[in-house]
Parts: structure tokens; C-alpha cells; sequence
């Protein structure tokens, strides 16, 4: 399934999709030099009801959330290594990079699992310990959607009530948009290498949406 074509939205599509996502005005304003339109505003257009919420929700997390950009882009990116999701990888990887995430880190969010508390091969030093424990926590909620007391514990220590709630969020609401994105088989328009970690350029489809 693929985007619905911009000459194809209804005006209740144009006004719910612009009411819960103002950017969305820079791309629907018919300008010659109106960026191209993101793949997922498109495939949100064909169930506007649903999609424009979606938007809403997700833009509350990225703009206004009590989460560290920095702690949020690491979640978000393990979730879409964990899922498959090449959308999300590629839609993300700028994203996080802006946060202060370094190509090393990037590459190493997808070289292995850490929850055995042993980082995976060639990535040692990357991780700081409340790293690792974010690591954790994503695997632990797709792996087996509930965070152990233990890694919780350690969260705590670092975060408050808000940003532990949040960091849920987070994890679950884009499992749920892997799911949507790998069974429509939604793809940005150029994409990173999957088979290649370290090719984490931006792409130009990476608008922070969602």
C-alpha cells in the first residue's frame, strides 16, 4: 500500500492532517518550492482519522516530551532495528544524529543485543551505563513487552516519573507504527544500506514526522 497522491485527499484529509500537524502547511501550500511530500503523510492521508491523531501523538513526544532527545532518538532507533523497520531507521538516523548520537553509536544500536549486560563484539566503550539500561529497556518491552525491576531500578536512578512513563511510550508507539510501516511495505524514497550499520546518512524523506 502505498501513498495516497496529494491530488487525491479530501479537504476533511487536508484539514485534519494540517489541524494535528502544522508543518504539514509547508508541503500541502502548492508552492514550487514546497518540499516533496513525506511518504507517511501520504499513507496516513488514505485513514485520516486515524492518521492524523497518530501525528498529534507522536509530535507531542518529539516536541514536547520530558524525555532527552538524545535517550528518545536511541529508543526509537533500537525499536526500528529490532522491528525491521527501514523506514524508521532511515527516518530517524539524522534525527538522532542532531541529538548528539555519533555514527559510532548509531552503527552499534544495531550490532547486537546487550541485555547480558556484556556489549556486543566492537562496541566496546560506546555505551555509557544508563545507555545500556535504555538498550535494555527497548529490548525488554519488544522482546517481552514489560521492563524487569532490575533494569527499571537502575532507569529510576536517572529519570523521573514523567520520562520513565514516556520512555514506554516511546517503545510501544513505534512498535505499533513498525507494524503499520512493514505490512504496507512503506519505504523512504532514498534509503541507508540495511546490511550496513554504519550508513546512517541523513535521507531526504528524514522530516521528524513522526
Amino acid at each position: 500500500m502505498g501513498p495516497l497522491p496529494v491530488s487525491e485527499w479530501t479537504e476533511e484529509d487536508r484539514e485534519l492532517l494540517r489541524g494535528n500537524l502544522p508543518r504539514a502547511d509547508r508541503y500541502l501550500s502548492g508552492e514550487a518550492d514546497a518540499p516533496p511530500m513525506p511518504a507517511i503523510l501520504g499513507l496516513f492521508a488514505r485513514h485520516s482519522r486515524v492518521g492524523a491523531p497518530w501525528l498529534a501523538f507522536s509530535g507531542t513526544l518529539l516536541d514536547d516530551g520530558a524525555l532527552d532527545p538524545r535517550d528518545r532518538e536511541l529508543l526509537i532507533l533500537r525499536v526500528g532495528h529490532r522491528t525491521g523497520c527501514r523506514y524508521q531507521w532511515a527516518q530517524h538516523v539524522g534525527m538522532a544524529q542532531a541529538a548528539g548520537l555519533t555514527l559510532e553509536q548509531i552503527a552499534a544500536v544495531a550490532a547486537g543485543c546487550v541485555a547480558d549486560g556484556a556489549d556486543a563484539a566492537g562496541t566496546a566503550g560506546v555505551w555509557t551505563d544508563r545507555d545500556r539500561d535504555l538498550l535494555r529497556a527497548a529490548d525488554q518491552l519488544v522482546d517481552n513487552h514489560v521492563i524487569d525491576d532490575a533494569t527499571w531500578a537502575r532507569l529510576a536512578a536517572h529519570l523521573d516519573e514523567r520520562q520513565l512513563l514516556e520512555l514506554t511510550f516511546v517503545v510501544g508507539s513505534y512498535v505499533c507504527l513498525a507494524m503499520v510501516l512493514n505490512s504496507v511495505g512503506l519505504e523512504p524514497a532514498a534509503l541507508p544500506d540495511p546490511d550496513d550499520a554504519k550508513d546512517s546518512r541523513a535521507v531526504p524523506d528524514a522530516a521528524p514526522i513522526p
